[in-house]
């Protein structure tokens, strides 16, 4: 299978084929400085887009494009996520995967991230605001993520017609590690029946998606999966998430990806880090239906090595 063959054979939880293998992707990774010698695309400032000549922003693109395709190359993704300016942008995403599709021959499942309206966990400086209008208004909270999931939906649609993406990465956070910021009771109110209607939309436009929260998801879970996701993304070890239990109870309704704990892996020990790997790969590979992948993100600060670390187990323990 090529690499976009195996994640679709994943996502679509079908059983294993005899010397295939558990495919890895990461929703980020932000190393490609001490990789590549190249800044990550995300860190970059584009204030002077539109005063390029159209020469200068396609070399800026096919950049882009490069350090994601080696990148997969590199650490043996199965998925490369495309690199995005504006989410809105339907040109400039479909020039980016059309730009990544044919340098690759199409060998890569190709995912972008954001498309989500659903109703996110606020920060800290909106939380007071969100929680009285929760109570006061919250046909205005449903409104105004109805009106963004719109957008969203309409966009893919347009990108979709042009240059297909083959998956979504869902990201709106819904959980701290101690539980949910809404109640199990408020979630079926307010975000579930979205979650799953965009999810729904997006799957008739040929999209696959990854429904992606860290934090302790326990208290929502089931409706998480109910909601029709293709896999679920980050199963927070930090917030309790334990994958043995989630694959055994949830395994045949949804693909499962991530797990190795982001915390271990900056401050623990390497043996702690390994140890993380294995269980993951013990029981996440089980069956079929996981993608190895970080808790979270191969973000900035974590040091090289110690991802470099967790590839060695899924290289020793991912063949079926």
């Amino acid at each position: 299978m090529t690499h976009k063959e195996l994640m679709i054979h994943t996502l679509s939880r079908k059983a294993p084929v005899k010397g295939s293998h558990v495919p890895h992707f990461e929703l980020g990774f932000f190393l490609t400085m001490e990789t590549f010698n190249q800044v990550h695309y995300r860190h970059r400032k584009f204030h002077q887009w539109n005063q390029m000549k159209e020469a200068e922003r396609q070399l800026h693109r096919l950049n882009m494009a490069d350090i994601a395709i080696n990148t997969a190359k590199m650490f043996e993704h199965s998925a490369i996520m495309i690199p995005w300016f504006d989410i809105y942008d339907v040109d400039e995403t479909a020039r980016m995967v059309d730009i990544i599709r044919k340098k690759t021959n199409d060998e890569y499942f190709l995912v972008h991230q954001g498309y989500d309206g659903t109703f996110a966990m606020p920060d800290g400086e909106t939380m007071m605001e969100v929680s009285m209008k929760l109570v006061d208004a919250p046909q205005e909270i449903k409104d105004h993520h109805q009106k963004v999931i719109d957008r969203c939906i309409d966009t893919v649609k347009k990108v979709n017609a042009r240059a297909k993406i083959d998956g979504l990465f869902l990201t709106c956070d819904y959980c701290f590690n101690n539980g949910p910021f809404l109640s199990p009771d408020q979630f079926a109110e307010f975000t579930a029946p979205q979650l799953k209607y965009e999810i729904d939309a997006f799957r008739a436009l040929g999209s696959y998606t990854i429904k992606h929260t860290d934090g302790n998801i326990m208290p929502i879970v089931e409706q998480l999966v109910d909601c029709g996701p293709d896999a679920i993304h980050s199963l927070d070890p930090q917030g309790g998430v334990d994958i043995k239990l989630i694959k055994e109870k949830y395994g045949k309704q949804v693909a499962l990806m991530g797990n190795v704990n982001c915390g271990l892996m900056d401050s623990g020990t390497d043996e702690e880090t390994i140890k993380s790997a294995e269980y993951c790969m013990t029981h996440g590979k089980t069956g079929g239906g996981y993608i190895f992948s970080t808790s979270n993100c191969v973000y900035t600060g974590m040091e090289l090595r110690k991802y470099q670390l967790i590839l060695e187990v899924w290289k020793k323990m991912r063949e079926y």
